[in-house]
């Protein structure tokens, strides 16, 4: 009987991949029947990354760590019992993913056409309906053998655009067991933020349009009312909410998570230093390729706009009781290690891997898809050579009218599978992936 499962699995195995071929082949087709009028035919790329030296500039990326007190903490975790980690919440994860084949032609044009993605699945229509995709990270960033404890992992952020006032801009993760990539399954966490000393919590209202799992700790990216800032995870801390019920809090009876059976309660922040002209870090990602390992931050940019985006990283700590958090100084403050200018308009997703930057653009009003742009870092004096203007970056280039459009029409964030070579995100209900060699081999 195993072996007959196995022939199965790989059968539709060699199914999916030969699907996925043809999503690619239809949607190269439909870029293909777009004028040239309405493609975003791009001759000359953005160029070299332009390297931020001066004081002033990388001075506005500085981010100040706020903890949660420990005594809040512990009363919370009295309250609401003693915390779970990731392998409880998996046990629970009784929704599944629709394989590509099973997505609608609709879902499947949130694949991009050039790399072409080797896996892909959509997100059940009455899980979303109402909700916002955003970020992506695994147990890829956790850990650098791609598996925490014995399970491997996909993360997926989603906010609520729509429902009643009370609960529209609430925040979740998607907590996805992906050990059997044939089938993937799935369960909901609520972002929440402690109040009232840990005697309550309420919902983290935001857009989650970046995330990353960095050892123990799951930092996301909020706007949360008059608050933009980094939220910080334990993913050793989540709790069980045994009400059922919209509330979130604290309740008669016990604890409620808007409908969901887990809670993630932040343990901190880190929070922008307050300038004017500071860059709000929209998208964030994974840099194991660094010492030590760093994390990397992209600002959004109007599609239609001609303002650079800035791109920048800060260093993890290595320091002892400090891990999976950035390297702070005495005074609790966290510098930015490099930071550039990118000349790509519509700025979302931005990942970096060695010496190679890739940023995606989303897709314009006139576009059906987006861009993933492959840049390189500029010379240390910001200054390079105008006859080298395009050639430290490359994109795909896909239709009869050649157009870089190729990508998804928005991918919020890239999160690199280093024990694997993949790179995950998800636009729209479907959640994809594919090798960084195809996405170097494209952009070459």
């Amino acid at each position: 009987m195993k072996q007959r499962g196995r022939h199965r699995r790989r059968r539709r195995g060699r199914a999916l991949r030969a699907f996925l071929s043809g999503t690619a082949l239809a949607l190269t087709v439909a870029a293909t029947m777009i004028s040239a009028s309405q493609a975003t035919v791009t001759t000359d790329g953005p160029g070299d990354l332009k390297p931020l030296t001066a004081a002033a500039d990388t001075g506005r990326l500085r981010l100040t760590e706020n903890r949660v007190p420990q005594a809040s903490l512990d009363r919370l975790a009295a309250g609401m019992g003693r915390p779970v980690g990731v392998g409880a919440v998996l046990d629970e994860a009784d929704r599944s993913l629709r394989d590509a084949i099973d997505c609608s032609a609709a879902e499947r044009r949130a694949l991009p056409v050039s790399p072409v993605a080797s896996r892909a699945y959509c997100w059940n229509t009455g899980d979303t309906e109402g909700w916002q995709p955003g970020a992506v990270t695994t147990s890829g960033d956790a850990d650098d053998d791609g598996v925490w404890g014995s399970n491997r992992v996909i993360l997926s952020g989603w906010s609520r655009g729509g429902g009643t006032a009370a609960d529209r801009g609430l925040a979740r993760v998607g907590f996805v067991n992906a050990g059997d990539l044939s089938h993937l399954t799935y369960t909901w966490a609520l972002l929440a933020v402690p109040v009232d000393g840990g005697r309550d919590y309420r919902g983290l209202v935001s857009h989650v349009s970046g995330m990353v799992w960095y050892q123990d700790k799951l930092l996301v990216t909020a706007d949360d009312g008059d608050r933009t800032a980094l939220y910080v995870y334990d993913m050793n801390r989540v709790q069980r909410a045994g009400v059922a019920g919209d509330a979130v809090g604290r309740v008669p009876g016990g604890w409620s998570a808007n409908g969901y059976r887990f809670v993630l309660p932040a343990i901190g922040s880190y929070e922008l230093s307050g300038d004017s002209d500071a860059p709000h870090p929209a998208t964030v990602s994974l840099d194991r390729s660094t010492v030590p390992d760093s994390l990397v931050a992209g600002e959004w940019t109007l599609d239609d706009g001609d303002r650079t985006a800035r791109l920048w990283r800060y260093p993890f700590s290595t320091a002892p009781g400090h891990a999976g958090l950035l390297a702070t100084s005495a005074t609790g403050r966290v510098r930015a290690s490099e930071a550039y200018e990118t000349k790509v308009t519509g700025v979302r997703g931005v990942l970096s891997y060695g010496a190679e930057w890739y940023v995606t653009r989303a897709a314009g009003p006139r576009d059906r898809q987006g861009t993933l742009w492959r840049q390189d870092a500029g010379n240390s004096d910001g200054k390079g050579d105008e006859s080298d203007k395009a050639g430290g970056s490359e994109a795909a280039v896909c239709g009869a009218d050649e157009t870089h459009s190729c990508w998804s029409p928005q991918t919020e964030s890239l999160s690199y599978w280093e024990a694997t070579g993949e790179v995950w995100t998800q636009s729209g209900r479907a959640l994809f992936a594919l090798p960084l060699a195809s996405i170097d081999r494209t952009t070459g």
